[in-house]
């Protein structure tokens, strides 16, 4: 029986040592892949910047209209669709990974092309009739507000499917662009890193729109408080808020560029590696000059793009630039 005994408690002995070798091992691969999903995680995020500006200055432009009491829940429903249409992209996007990772290039090249194309139609409008174009949305929102039986519940419900229908496209770049980042990963690091960059854009974007919808509230209120310091923070913040609005278009065209622009090069063997050797020749300045030829790659893609889209309208009767 003792005998018995010391062989059972050998056995428990081993086993137990097994198991702390064991969860020794899943610890370190846990944190491996805590790390993978971090370092991936930071990488996608980077990489996604380009539609982030654009995203924040248009979902931003959605409430124009809205009654200031309703701003905020406005941003609010055009964010549970943005969730929703993710809840949508993580999927699509993780089978295209397992079925038919040979996609996964084509539609960055197309994201990137998208890119560049919606770039290059700002600037085209802008250039072209871009103060008419700002003065004629305004008359017609104004006309429409002046109208004694509009219904302001049906116009809200409008801009909100509006925003969410724009935000499926520039959702789906978002998770295009991440998935290109992790398509050598294993299935549950790209689960963790696309889940993780949905969540992260949708709570930035929307967090900060609604903080940006919100500053000439603040503004306000600061300005008419007894305080002069109050005032002239006030007075500050109402003076920068169209202000900050113009930058982020600005900034979001500038990065639709560079973004799609790069990912455009890198789908291109020769063009990449041009451009690689471009950069090791300029030295410490190479990242300028990477960044300069991914914004040129950008321009030529979004201008040749715009071309064949005006041209394809002009033959079906559509008016050119339509956006």
């Amino acid at each position: 029986m003792a005998t018995s005994l010391l062989a059972l408690l050998d056995d428990i002995a081993t086993v137990l040592d097994d198991v702390s070798v064991m969860t020794k091992v899943a610890a370190r691969k846990s944190a491996a892949m805590a790390d993978d999903v971090a370092v991936l995680t930071k990488v996608s995020a980077q990489k996604t910047a380009g539609v982030l500006g654009d995203d924040l200055a248009l979902n931003a432009q959605q409430v124009t209209g809205v009654s200031a009491h309703r701003e905020i829940p406005v941003v609010w429903a055009v964010a549970k669709g943005s969730l929703l249409n993710k809840a949508i992209l993580v999927p699509a996007a993780l089978a295209i990974s397992a079925f038919a990772p040979w996609a996964v290039t084509p539609l960055l090249m197309v994201g990137g092309a998208f890119l560049c194309f919606e770039g290059f139609e700002k600037v085209a409008h802008k250039v072209l009739h871009g103060g008419e174009q700002e003065a004629s949305k305004l008359d017609q929102l104004k006309q429409e507000l002046a109208q004694p039986d509009v219904d302001l519940a049906a116009m809200e419900k409008d801009k909100i499917k509006g925003a969410v229908r724009t935000d499926f496209i520039l959702s789906a770049e978002i998770i295009a662009i991440t998935l290109g980042a992790v398509a050598q990963a294993d299935f549950w690091t790209q689960l963790a890193v696309l889940v993780g960059i949905a969540v992260i854009m949708t709570v930035g974007v929307y967090g900060l729109v609604g903080g940006i919808v919100k500053l000439d509230d603040l503004g306000l209120w600061l300005s008419r408080k007894a305080s002069s310091t109050a005032q002239a923070i006030g007075r500050g913040i109402l003076w920068l808020a169209p202000w900050l609005m113009k930058f982020l278009s600005v900034a979001g065209t500038a990065a639709m560029f560079l973004v799609g622009g790069g990912i455009i090069a890198h789908g291109i063997a020769p063009l990449h590696h041009l451009i690689q050797q471009w950069r090791e020749a300029a030295g410490g300045m190479g990242w300028l000059v990477e960044q300069a030829a991914n914004a040129g790659v950008g321009i030529v893609t979004g201008a040749a793009v715009v071309a064949v889209v005006t041209l394809f309208k002009k033959l079906r009767g559509q008016p050119a630039l339509a956006h």
